[in-house]
Formats: C-alpha cells, sequence, structure tokens
C-alpha cells in the first residue's frame, strides 16, 4: 500500500472517530449479545430432565422420559421400545403448536399435534432432536420455535 493511501485512511479513521466514535459499551453488549444468542437451547439442555430408571409401562421394555423447555413453552417426551427394536415416541407440548418434527440425521419425520399430544411410531435407534413450531400469533415478537438439544434413543 502506498504511503498516501496510509495517511488517506489515517485520515479517514480519525474522522469517523470524531463524528461518529465507537460506543464505549459496544464491546459488553457484543460479547452479551453472542454469550445469549443461543441460550433458550441452553436452557432447555440444562432443564433436561431423564427418568431412565422407571419401570417400563408396556412389558419388559425400556422408557426414557425427557422433559425440555425454553422457559415460556415445554415439551415431554417418553419413548419406549418394540419388539422390532424400533422406538414409540409419545409427546406433548404444552404451548399452541402447529407442527412437530423429529430430526434424526438426514431423516425427518412431521405430525401435527392434537391439543398438544403428539407420537410417532418405528423410529430407529440413534441421535435425533424434536423441533416444535409454536404457534404465537397472540404474542408477537415471541420465538415460533422450540428446538431441543439432541438427545440418544
Amino acid at each position: 500500500m502506498a504511503t498516501d493511501d496510509v495517511a488517506l485512511f489515517r485520515a479517514l479513521r480519525q474522522t469517523w472517530e470524531a463524528v461518529d466514535p465507537v460506543p464505549t459499551d459496544l464491546v459488553d453488549r457484543m460479547i452479551v449479545a453472542v454469550a445469549t444468542a443461543d441460550l433458550s437451547a441452553e436452557y432447555a439442555l440444562l432443564t433436561l430432565v431423564v427418568d431412565a430408571d422407571a419401570p417400563a409401562v408396556r412389558g419388559e421394555t425400556d422408557a426414557l422420559t425427557l422433559q425440555f423447555t425454553d422457559g415460556t413453552a415445554s415439551v415431554l417426551v417418553h419413548v419406549v421400545t418394540d419388539e422390532k427394536n424400533r422406538r414409540r415416541i409419545d409427546g406433548w407440548v404444552d404451548a399452541p403448536a402447529t407442527e412437530i418434527t423429529l430430526v434424526q440425521d438426514d431423516e425427518t419425520w412431521t405430525t401435527t399435534p392434537d391439543h398438544g399430544r403428539f407420537s410417532f411410531e418405528g423410529i430407529p435407534a440413534g441421535m435425533c432432536h424434536v423441533r416444535v413450531l409454536l404457534d404465537r400469533t397472540a404474542e408477537p415478537g415471541a420465538s415460533t420455535e422450540l428446538r431441543t438439544p439432541r438427545f440418544d434413543l
């Protein structure tokens, strides 16, 4: 870069610093913004409730109960293994939801909840997460999606 260019950029910087200085709290605000960007997912992870020791409801199968929340909506998921080693997932969401999607690698299963209740059958074992599309028409600005952390079926 030529000496003239360096001098020009220095002059531009000084002009902008005088006309429109960087807010003194910008760095602190950016740290807070980045730290809280995924706060609802972190909160959902922190409020994860696992009840793997619960007795099986149907026969000698393993059962798993998980609860997720973002502070405004909660999802309860109950998983049992069938005789073909596939999973049946029964779930409940306590907020108005329009669609529930179970995501496992490249595979997705979608259903519409009935008064908050939903289920998926024949799901193979593996890591997955649940995505709930919430109906927030009565709450402008509220999050329209609750996405659980990944969990193992």
